[in-house]
């Protein structure tokens, strides 16, 4: 392409030239811009999907979280029935087995 030109130019015919390749790159950008735009939309969908999701899974972390709480409590209630017990004289496995509701 660069030789054509250079010819051109000593012919003194590159003024019509560089407006055609003028027009050429032009019309490359407006395909492209046209192009990008289902990419765009393409990322904005997986933006919001992403953040969604991520939300989601805080929400489930919590929820988690407030579960082990009442297990916490379950637990710390149970090793309070074993030392009473364990208090009163009986055996420990005697004490498990009662504070487990056997």
């Amino acid at each position: 392409m660069n030789v054509i030109y250079f010819y051109l130019v000593k012919q003194k015919q590159y003024k019509s030239l560089r407006l055609d390749f003028y027009k050429h790159s032009m019309s490359e950008e407006k395909k492209d811009t046209k192009k990008c735009g289902g990419k765009r939309k393409a990322m904005f969908a997986y933006g919001v999907i992403h953040l969604g999701s991520t939300v989601v899974s805080a929400i489930a972390l919590a929820a988690i979280a407030f579960g082990f709480h009442s297990v916490k409590k379950e637990a710390k209630n149970f090793n309070e029935c074993v030392e009473e017990m364990k208090a009163t004289g009986s055996y420990p496995a005697d004490s498990v087995r009662f504070c487990n509701g056997g």
